[in-house]
């Protein structure tokens, strides 16, 4: 019975009254508490390898929720469903962004998180996070254990009532202890925020607003259709801020322009320069990695997901440490961020990750943090981005998704037969650490099937922006002509 429940790389998701329904909902939130419950859970490699304190179920769970469609309704439901199991549960008493809910679990020392959210997924989507006791994604050991909780049917729920706790206030002045706010105060900047309508917004105009920085808020208001775009940080989802940006050029007294924007439930990020250009989440990892390296003197391990830009490994050889690379989901990072052996994680989608504020994926502090790096160098985003590629070579990425039911099908028929050479390009290795990686003289083409959607994607990195297109057409065919 529990087939139609699977996590993926973080968190389960479905289509709302489809799949992800009340009923599942509740059951989900059984599994929470009986896992919290369980003594056993102790032996879990995250709490017996990793030395993460292992505590009581009666230290109880948050849960918090988006600003999709019925998020606060689902929330309650999952709530009284822990409750209805003996846990003590809280709710927030408005919509929070995933990293607030995760360092709150940490600093109040809860056993548990719940946030109700399908991040960048489609509007018709929510979805599950489970967030323990150390406050970052559910490593796979976790989340196959709650699949085994799940029970075949809902329990029956009385209307009880379920205490709230807000949570905002706390993690703001957390993230404000992270950045040099007077450095911010006195530079030049003139921030244009994004936050796609997701629950991450009022949060970086709080910060803003104290600093009493100059600035426009871009949607910013309750939209569950987000706009009409999935709340993901691209390039085809970045018009209403390109619009913004180019219609403040030359009208900010001087003042630099930098775009962030950050995702549905506030743990991704991007940035956009004072031209108007999308800086990808690519440039977005490699601009803040640089940051803590060349201005912040930081050294450290890093980790970069199968699908992020080979230059987070050129910055991480230039400073001398260590760059390993993990399976696609932030799961693969929490190990690195939770013991301290990484000082930061970074992931295609746009999540990154700093050891010394969570083992989570943060879109408001790495928006501060890219603030922070414009104030320190005085210089635009686009002037920053010209001294990476000069420094490191030019990196141009994209990547599409085909909407493809039968994904896993055509992803293992290209395993097991991969080409030898896809636009005029040679594949010089292959790699599989989490689908199939081509290797070219010149970039990589990598295609993977998605874990929480029927969409296999294609993503590519080249020196030219030309080979990027021809190179991902070329896999289009490959993959709709021959394989369909």
């Amino acid at each position: 019975m529990t087939g139609e429940i699977r996590f993926g790389t973080d968190g389960w998701r479905g289509v709302i009254g489809r799949d992800f329904t009340f009923a599942n909902v509740a059951r989900v939130g059984v599994a929470v508490a009986r896992h919290l419950q369980d003594p056993q859970r102790g032996e879990l490699p995250v709490y017996r390898e990793w030395g993460v304190p292992l505590r009581p179920a009666e230290a109880g769970i948050l849960v918090g929720y988006d600003t999709r469609f019925l998020s606060r309704a689902f929330a309650l439901e999952l709530a009284r469903a822990v409750q209805s199991q003996g846990v003590p549960v809280w709710l927030t008493p408005e919509p929070v962004p995933t990293p607030a809910l995760s360092l709150a679990v940490v600093a109040e020392r809860r056993a548990g998180g719940v946030m109700i959210t399908a991040s960048h997924n489609p509007p018709e989507y929510n979805g599950v996070k489970f967030k323990p006791e150390y406050g970052g994604s559910a490593t796979e050991d976790i989340t196959r254990r709650l699949e085994a909780l799940l029970p075949p049917h809902a329990p029956d729920l009385a209307a009880a009532h379920v205490p709230l706790h807000a949570i905002r206030e706390a993690y703001l002045e957390k993230v404000k202890k992270e950045v040099d706010l007077g450095l911010i105060r006195r530079a030049p900047l003139f921030p244009v925020v994004d936050a796609m309508y997701g629950s991450a917004q009022g949060y970086l105009r709080a910060v803003l607003r104290e600093l009493r920085l100059p600035h426009v808020a871009v949607r910013h208001g309750q939209d569950p259709l987000f706009g009409g775009k999935k709340p993901e940080p691209i390039e085809e989802n970045m018009g209403p801020l390109r619009a913004v940006v180019r219609g403040l050029r030359g009208r900010t007294r001087g003042r630099i322009l930098v775009g962030l924007v950050t995702d549905g439930d506030g743990d991704r990020a991007a940035a956009m320069d004072e031209r108007g250009e999308f800086l990808n989440t690519h440039r977005t990892a490699a601009l803040l990695l640089w940051h803590l390296f060349r201005h912040r003197g930081l050294r450290g391990p890093v980790l970069k997901s199968f699908a992020l830009t080979d230059m987070i490994q050129k910055i991480a050889e230039e400073a001398g440490v260590p760059c390993r690379e993990i399976k696609i989901g932030f799961k693969w990072a929490v190990q690195g961020l939770v013991t301290g052996e990484a000082l930061f994680a970074g992931e295609e989608s746009g999540g990154y990750g700093y050891s010394w504020h969570l083992p989570e994926r943060d879109g408001i502090l790495s928006s501060l943090l890219l603030l922070e790096l414009v104030a320190t160098t005085g210089k635009p985003l686009s002037a920053l981005v010209g001294e990476l590629f000069a420094r490191f070579g030019p990196h141009h990425y994209a990547r599409r998704d085909l909407h493809l039911p039968n994904r896993l099908e055509i992803a293992a028929r290209l395993a097991g037969n991969p080409p030898e050479a896809l636009a005029g390009h040679r594949v010089q290795r292959i790699e599989d650490l989490d689908g199939l990686k081509l290797r070219f003289a010149r970039g990589w083409l990598l295609l993977r099937a998605s874990g929480t959607e029927p969409i296999l994607r294609l993503y590519c990195e080249m020196d030219d922006p030309k080979e990027v297109r021809k190179v991902l057409d070329a896999a289009e065919d490959l993959v709709k002509g021959g394989l369909l």
